[in-house]
């Protein structure tokens, strides 16, 4: 009889020790997948600072805003073909 009270004490304690392992299994998984979203709402802020980024650098780098700032902050005029003067030789020179 007492064999089959120590067998039935070990298998509640594996009972138990089971119940608690799938706790904590189940407790990590969550942490991972709050991580996860974390991560992921990470990405898409990201993503959506380097979309707005690419706006930006395509606004500022248009033709007609960079000859504005030539025009304005350095001074500079667009020169006519007359005033051009070509070096070289071979078929490229006018």
């Amino acid at each position: 009889m007492s064999r089959m009270l120590i067998l039935q004490a070990v298998l509640a304690a594996l009972v138990f020790a089971s119940a608690i392992g799938v706790v904590v299994a189940r407790h990590e998984a969550r942490q991972a997948f709050i991580e996860h979203q974390s991560g992921l709402q990470q990405r898409d802020a990201l993503n959506l600072e380097w979309t707005q980024l690419q706006l930006e650098q395509a606004t500022w780098a248009t033709q007609a805003r960079i000859e504005t700032a030539a025009r304005e902050r350095l001074d500079m005029v667009r020169l006519g073909p007359e005033r051009i003067i070509y070096i070289g030789g071979g078929g490229w020179a006018r």
